[in-house]
């Protein structure tokens, strides 16, 4: 079933038709399908705990295509002496970011419209971090994933942390068609069908391998999921963490449905098979 699943036939890159989200109905699809406590809340978690851990003791952390700031909220709240920004190409997406930052009453957070390979507004060196989470794959062409990660080299601070992830790309159509619709009866069809145009679009690991090499400083990692590189991380080394949010951490896992701890543990255990460490978690 595997050897079916993820064959060696690499499946071509279909880049997403629309750069730009701007369509009213479909960021409040996304925005909606998205939130905390839908069903990607375990992969927010997941990625809210390795973000904290990459970015603690840092003053001022970019988000890259920070979309309706669903993961951007979360990590804000775990981190609140951390001032955040969050860009986006998309005025409308931002409008929605705006609106859920205000909903939790996030005084650390910030936005501003930018294109992730020009980022004009941001200064060299400007920032302690840079993170970015399932945004990278927007991009229309490898030359502009070289120019996205030449901006991250450009604004960040000697010795700055990272913390990108995005899908890798998959290898077969089926593979696609599984892991975008496995949860279709939970959420709207606009959501899955953004999922399945992101997993078309996603970039190789290799992509990101020589990326980083080129751009990147030398202590960013590049890390995968174990065996299918369905989740592709680049970070820099975590830092150890106080233990009142090492406990809010494991105490939001406790309180989540059985079903999303459940997904949560699963993403850990490949995540940590592929060399992802450590787990906050426990």
């Amino acid at each position: 079933m595997v050897r079916e699943m993820f064959g060696e036939r690499k499946f071509p890159r279909e880049p997403e038709p629309d750069l730009v989200m701007d369509d009213p109905e479909q960021v409040a699809a996304y925005s909606y399908a998205g939130r905390i406590d839908g069903v990607m809340s375990a992969a927010y978690l997941y990625h809210s705990a390795q973000i904290s851990q990459t970015i603690h003791g840092c003053a001022k952390v970019l988000d890259l295509g920070c979309g309706p700031a669903t993961q951007l909220g979360q990590v804000a709240q775990l981190n609140p002496d951390i001032s955040f920004l969050g860009v986006d190409l998309s005025a409308t997406m931002l409008d929605s970011a705006r609106k859920h930052a205000a909903a939790l009453s996030l005084p650390n957070v910030g936005f501003q419209v930018e294109d992730i390979t020009q980022l004009e507004g941001i200064s060299d060196q400007s920032v302690d971090a840079v993170i970015s989470t399932m945004a990278v794959h927007h991009l229309p062409t490898r030359d502009l994933l070289d120019k996205c990660f030449q901006q991250i080299a450009r604004v960040l601070k000697p010795g700055g942390a990272v913390y990108l992830t995005d899908f890798g790309r998959l290898k077969s159509l089926k593979s696609v068609l599984f892991f975008a619709y496995m949860n279709a009866e939970h959420q709207p069809h606009l959501f899955s069908l953004d999922y399945e145009r992101s997993l078309r679009a996603a970039f190789l690991l290799d992509d990101f391998e020589d990326c980083a090499g080129k751009f990147l400083p030398s202590s960013v990692k590049v890390q995968s999921t174990f065996r299918v590189p369905f989740l592709v991380m680049l970070k820099t080394p975590s830092r150890a963490l106080p233990p009142a949010l090492v406990e809010r951490l494991r105490e939001l896992r406790r309180t989540l449905p059985q079903k999303y701890r459940s997904d949560l543990d699963e993403l850990r255990f490949f995540c940590k098979l592929g060399g992802v460490d450590p787990d906050p978690f426990g």
